[in-house]
């Protein structure tokens, strides 16, 4: 006698099935989601040498001398009025060095001012430094080593 049963849910074939296709399409995806998200950092990056080229501009026009820091352009501490010594240019995270995954300094040159910008962590939030001068050209480096002035600029 033969017992007639239903059969409710998956079954563990179904189920590996389906699991080995999710496995299989995070394989593709996550590779590109990261090249993704190291690209807007490093477009990230460049809007900020573009922000730090225009503050200094401002800086230059208004105390006639370029900045030697990022604290220079950056705002006030305590609410304090704007001075040669915080001129409130940049917003806060972007003074303090840091922001989207790189790390930005800022240095006094002659007749000038040098930036560099360079990933957090290599290969994970950037691929590339970044270097900069009052001329305006960025220049890019694809490797942990700093760009330089000698370096290929970014088109």
């Amino acid at each position: 006698m033969k017992k007639n049963r239903r059969q409710f849910g998956f079954s563990l074939i179904e189920l590996l099935i389906v699991i080995t296709i999710i496995v299989i399409i995070l394989t593709v995806a996550v590779p590109k989601l990261t090249k993704s998200r190291m690209y807007a950092q490093e477009m990230g990056a460049l809007q900020a040498i573009r922000t730090l080229h225009v503050a200094e501009t401002q800086y230059y026009s208004q105390y006639g001398k370029y900045a030697t820091s990022l604290v220079e352009l950056g705002p006030p501490t305590s609410g304090g009025a704007e001075s040669p010594a915080a001129a409130g240019l940049i917003p806060e995270e972007l003074a303090l060095g840091e922001k989207q995954g790189y790390k930005y300094t800022l240095a006094g040159s002659t007749g000038g001012y040098v930036i560099n910008a360079s990933p957090v962590a290599f290969g994970n939030s950037g691929s590339r430094t970044f270097y900069s001068d009052q001329t305006m050209v960025v220049r890019q480096h694809y490797g942990q080593e700093p760009a330089t002035a000698s370096s290929e600029p970014v088109k």
